[in-house]
């Protein structure tokens, strides 16, 4: 009874002393840390401490123990708490102007464990994305440091002995593309690049390299076969049965859809997801990001292939999706991404309804006038503002990337560091001009049944002949038909008219069909009642 006295007067002076040196970081800020278990962790040993680690905060260095014994213990909902909740509180109280320590001075601490060092360095370089500003050698640093990450998962012959939570594999390809992205843009400033870097870059030119890139993510879907799984059938391989493997490869082909984009390649992009099933809950649900992501991309691409309808379905589900949890995601570290692409998606879908007017939900209709009213009203306008388009398409599209790292040695007169997204603004841009005639022949043949070409000449302000008014006619055909997606693969679809009013032309006369549709009223009950049944569970919660 004495021992068991005497042992919890330890454990007590070891609490106090424990709680002195947090820094008077509340306890409740970090769930991770378990004052009763702290002491096991001989983070004090000063033969251990080299003169850089002394210099680290006592509560860093417990938690960079603590993080590495979750990690080697697979404990995967409490590396996630860390990874979600403790790391970005340490890094706003301790490192929020300053990157984190180099994984050298830190090795000593997790007895230099390759795995976690290797995922330390991954958030290391991220953070330094996020709150600083990244030199040259960081970003070859952090690429290295994912093909290392990669070349450990795909080199092995059986799985690797590593769980991780499914937000941070998002997360982590999310990163891989956005600095490759990054990385593409430094290297088209060529005036903000001094001679150094410049040579640099010019011995380098397997770095970040788009193949390479491709390379690893496609090898992450082949080694985790989540095709063969989106498929519905038993995993092929021992990797394909680990959630590691699953995700990462599944994450990964998300990964590919946007680069394929951020390449202008929207065909392929849609085929790289093909065994995805937008209209069924998938694994792009279990994180919201790359859900989010996942429809927006998928959306811009129907809007490039001038696909508009799905473009505006796909928009419309995710848009209604956010508005409907966005609540639950206030506090999350990704809240302001999460704004920022419901801001975009909601720009995009203003685009795709001015060019093929549709009937959307009345929530979505309500905020995209509150929003974007002015600027529809110009699109839509007999008289089309170009820019108003161009407006809207730079502030919503991904940040386009050239492939290819520019010739330093001899640049044209006219480079251009934006050229990426210029070229396919410009591409839009000639889209949206070839149909800037089609609003005004809408709105006249809805007033008629029956009209003769040479009246509708007339009528248009140019007065334009009739040989300009049939192909303004035969332009309306083409643009509003296009495939329509039903379900199944993205790219799948059959053909069908998606225009507001139908038309026929037999010799001079152009007959239009009646297009008045009966409104249904059931639909508006129906959503009333969803609204005021969730007014009463929010009362009740």
């Amino acid at each position: 009874r004495k021992s068991r006295k005497g042992e919890g007067a330890g454990a007590r002076a070891r609490a106090v002393k424990m709680d002195e040196v947090e820094d008077g970081i509340e306890v409740d800020d970090l769930p991770n840390f378990r004052p009763d278990s702290q002491s096991q962790f001989d983070v004090d040993a000063p033969s251990h401490f080299s003169s850089q680690e002394d210099k680290l905060p006592d509560v860093i260095r417990l938690f960079l123990v603590y993080f590495q014994k979750n990690l080697r213990d697979q404990n995967v909902y409490e590396v996630h708490s860390i990874y979600e909740k403790s790391f970005h509180k340490l890094t706003e109280r301790h490192y929020k102007s300053s990157p984190w320590p180099r994984a050298e001075a830190i090795a000593p601490l997790v007895d230099n464990d390759l795995q976690f060092l290797l995922l330390y360095k991954e958030l290391y370089y991220r953070h330094i994305y996020a709150k600083l500003q990244p030199t040259l050698e960081q970003r070859f640093e952090s690429w290295a440091n994912y093909c290392d990450i990669f070349n450990l998962l795909l080199s092995t012959e059986r799985p690797v002995d590593l769980n991780l939570p499914n937000q941070w594999l998002w997360d982590m390809i999310d990163e891989f593309i956005y600095q490759f992205q990054n990385f593409c843009q430094f290297r088209q400033r060529v005036k903000k690049l001094s001679e150094a870097e410049l040579a640099e870059l010019k011995a380098n030119p397997q770095v970040w390299n788009v193949q390479k890139v491709l390379y690893y993510l496609q090898a992450l879907v082949e080694r985790s076969g989540i095709d063969i799984t989106l498929q519905d059938q038993p995993p092929p391989t021992a990797f394909a049965s680990t959630n590691l493997y699953k995700m990462i490869g599944f994450f990964a082909l998300i990964g590919l859809l946007r680069t394929h984009c951020l390449l202008g390649d929207y065909r392929l992009a849609l085929h790289t997801v093909r065994r995805l099933d937008l209209s069924k809950k998938g694994l792009f649900t279990r994180v919201t990001a790359c859900h989010i992501a996942t429809f927006y991309y998928v959306g811009f691409a129907y809007l490039m292939l001038r696909r508009y309808v799905d473009a505006i379905k796909t928009f419309s589900s995710i848009l209604f999706y956010i508005g409907r949890t966005k609540q639950y995601h206030t506090r999350s570290y990704q809240y302001d991404q999460i704004v920022k692409k419901n801001e975009q998606m909601f720009a995009l879908l203003a685009v795709c309804i001015s060019l093929c007017p549709q009937h959307i939900d009345d929530n979505l209709t309500t905020t995209l006038r509150e929003k974007y009213g002015e600027r529809m009203q110009r699109m839509q306008s007999n008289n089309v503002d170009l820019a108003a388009f161009e407006e809207l398409f730079s502030f919503a599209s991904p940040k386009f990337v050239s492939p290819a790292m520019p010739n330093y040695d001899s640049l044209p007169e006219n480079y251009n560091p934006q050229e990426a997204h210029r070229l396919q603004l410009r591409l839009f841009l000639k889209e949206v001009e070839q149909q800037k005639q089609l609003p005004t022949m809408r709105s006249f043949l809805k007033l008629y049944t029956t009209i003769s070409v040479q009246k509708l000449s007339k009528l248009l302000e140019e007065e334009a002949d009739e040989r300009t008014v049939r192909e303004h006619l035969q332009c309306l055909k083409h643009k509003t038909r296009s495939p329509m997606w039903t379900g199944g693969a993205p790219l799948s679809g059959e053909f069908t008219s998606s225009a507001d009013v139908d038309f026929y032309v037999e010799r001079d006369m152009a007959h239009v069909a009646d297009t008045a549709t009966t409104k249904r009223h059931s639909e508006y009950l129906v959503r009333q009642i969803n609204k005021l049944e969730e007014i009463i569970c929010n009362l009740k919660a």
